[in-house]
């Protein structure tokens, strides 16, 4: 019987930086904050943390730094996805090496696969590391995406944990959580998905929003899964907006510039993530206002 590494709210965290550096003492002042927010997890050096741009040393530091910081108050879940099977398994290594509660593996980009290599790709790593994996289907970034019959036959691996289902498909979600009940725990990966998945079984969401609204998210997961799903709707529509307005630019771009515009000082994005458009950002700006919160 699988026990699922979190329920309700998991951040997805940016990875501050100062000049080319990653900025710890801004990195510990976020752990904080999400604890304080509520949150039940965190997620380091996932894809809002910029990990394409982070050698391996670094990625590894910055794992084993939020592991001794957080210290046990909320799970932590390392990304370790790669389109290099072996460079997933080392950074799963170093992952478990640094104590994580889990690892989050997204599918392999660029070069792809078949559903037959996906099967391969993830299971090499599970089975070489005894530590719980998430799955992460994302085909808009990737390219390929994860079939219902290819989770269904990654359910039965003891250490693959769930799904952080980002495909925004949520007939692919049902059909999945049809076929595979508990024995692939599943999470949203949208923001805006977080409802309609909690109601059909899914445990929480792996948030961006949390990074600037942890205790409304966690809230938010909190209302699903008391069945209130009045409540949470009304919640959800106060944020509805914003939560599109982040994902205007891609991924990390929004986040990190409204959490900067919010006096959090996250420092700049690494490139080819650029600054903002000027007319997405006045967007962002107004978005941010109009759900309540306070800029510089």
């Amino acid at each position: 019987m699988k026990t699922p590494i979190f329920t309700g709210a998991a951040t997805a965290i940016v990875t501050p930086f100062k000049g080319n550096e990653i900025n710890y003492d801004k990195a510990a002042e976020i752990i904080d904050m999400q604890y304080e927010g509520g949150i039940s997890a965190l997620i380091v050096c996932g894809t809002t943390g910029e990990n394409a741009t982070q050698p391996i040393g670094e990625h590894e530091e910055f794992v084993e730094f939020c592991v001794k910081k957080n210290a046990g108050r909320m799970k932590i879940v390392a990304g370790v996805g790669s389109n290099d099977t072996m460079t997933s398994v080392r950074l799963a290594e170093s992952a478990k090496k640094s104590g994580v509660d889990g690892i989050l593996m997204v599918t392999p980009y660029y070069n792809k696969t078949s559903q037959r290599g996906l099967v391969q790709h993830f299971s090499t790593v599970a089975d070489r590391v005894d530590v719980p994996m998430i799955l992460y289907n994302v085909p808009s970034r990737t390219g390929i995406g994860i079939s219902v019959e290819t989770y269904k036959t990654l359910s039965k691996h003891p250490n693959i944990n769930g799904i952080k289902e980002a495909s925004g498909d949520l007939a692919l979600f049902s059909q999945t959580r049809a076929a595979c009940g508990d024995d692939l725990f599943i999470w949203s990966g949208n923001d805006d998905n977080t409802i309609p998945m909690m109601s059909m079984g899914a445990l929480g969401v792996i948030s961006v929003a949390s990074n600037i609204v942890p205790d409304a998210i966690s809230k938010l997961c909190r209302l699903c899964t008391e069945g209130d799903f009045k409540a949470a709707t009304e919640l959800y529509f106060k944020y509805a907006d914003l939560f599109t307005k982040l994902f205007i630019e891609v991924n990390p771009i929004p986040i990190k510039t409204a959490m900067n515009l919010m006096g959090m000082d996250v420092g700049n994005l690494r490139l080819p993530l650029y600054e903002m458009a000027p007319d997405n950002l006045e967007k962002l700006k107004k978005s941010l206002l109009d759900a309540g919160l306070k800029l510089k």
